[in-house]
Formats: structure tokens, C-alpha cells, sequence
């Protein structure tokens, strides 16, 4: 597979070992004939050692061969996150650290997660496009202010903050886009 072509979570052979792509940052060439550089940071799977790699656009790095199952966030288990096979019920455990970032978007019983397995060992998630969380803490909808509808910090269930509408209140379910991270909408 191409660099240019490597998307996030896709997993690569590198060096002898096989890394998940978390970041991509596209650096354009400076001036005429200068090639498009890709830098991946990188982290091992297993064992989520972090790389910081460059490749050219043409640079080949082959894709491995990973299992996506269907699963449900069961429990916590310490510092790792329990998700259960929605087909046989197989329990993946996962580190927080594996998880990052994404565990302001994990709630008890969320479903639509993808457990990405290599050789039967659980090494990332894919989160649903869209997870609904609950605000817990937001200020209120300033009165007679302008007709601007400008966006205000909340606090969220999870611990998560993000910038929604003002006219979103304490206690709302909204949906949150797990790739941005932006607010999305009231959920139903």
C-alpha cells in the first residue's frame, strides 16, 4: 500500500514490525519538484510503542491483515476497557492507553464498535461515526443577547468537553462525531 494512500487506523509492516497509523500529517513540497511527504506517528502493535516516521508518497508499506469484529463496551477492568464479540461473545480487553483519547466517546453498553484483532490479540477500536453522550455542564443561554448563535463549552458524561449550540441545556443527550470530536446534533 502506497503512503499516500495509508489512511488512520489502518496497520502496517514497518522495520520488521507491525504498527497502527494513529496521525498523518501531509507536509507539501517547498517550491517546484519537490515531493509530497507523509509523516505517520505510529504505535506497535502489540505493546503500543510510539513511531515517528516520514515517507514519501511512492513509499510501499504493506498492509496487514487485521480481523474487525462487531462489539459491545461492556466494563472497566482496572485501567482496561472490556468489549464483548456481538457474534460469540469473546471479551477483548484493551488498555486505556490503547484506547486514548477515544475514551471520552466510550459509555456503558455503546454498541457499533469495531475490535481490530491481528493474530487473535485485540490491538485497536473503530468507533461508530457518532456516539450520543449526555451534558452534564454547560452555562445557560445568555438572554437578550444578539441573534448570533454563538457556541459554548460543555462538560459531557464522559468527562469530554466540547463546543455546542446555546441553546443546548444541562441534562440534553446530543451526538458527538467521533472522528472531529464537533457537535452533531440533539440525539433523539
Amino acid at each position: 500500500m502506497k503512503a499516500n494512500e495509508i489512511k488512520k487506523g489502518n496497520v502496517v509492516e514497518y522495520n520488521n514490525g507491525v504498527y497502527q497509523i494513529r496521525d498523518i500529517e501531509r507536509s507539501s513540497p517547498q517550491g517546484r519538484g519537490g515531493n509530497v511527504r507523509f509523516r505517520f506517528i505510529m504505535y506497535s502493535v502489540p505493546g503500543g510503542n510510539k513511531l515517528d516516521a516520514s515517507f514519501d508518497a511512492d513509499d510501499n508499506l504493506p498492509e496487514v491483515e487485521l480481523l474487525r469484529r462487531q462489539s459491545t463496551y461492556s466494563y472497566m477492568d482496572g485501567d482496561a476497557f472490556v468489549f464483548l464479540d456481538d457474534e460469540d461473545y469473546t471479551p477483548y480487553m484493551l488498555d486505556s492507553e490503547v484506547i486514548g483519547d477515544d475514551a471520552g466517546y466510550i459509555t456503558e453498553g455503546l454498541t457499533g464498535i469495531f475490535v481490530q484483532v491481528i493474530d487473535e490479540q485485540p490491538v485497536a477500536i473503530q468507533l461508530p461515526q457518532h456516539v450520543t453522550l449526555e451534558v452534564v455542564e454547560t452555562p445557560p443561554e445568555l438572554k437578550g443577547g444578539t441573534a448570533t448563535k454563538r457556541p459554548k463549552p460543555a462538560k459531557l458524561n464522559t468527562g469530554l468537553e466540547i463546543m455546542v449550540p446555546e441553546y443546548i441545556v444541562n441534562g440534553e443527550r446530543i451526538l458527538v462525531n467521533t472522528t472531529t470530536g464537533e457537535f452533531g446534533g440533539r440525539a433523539d
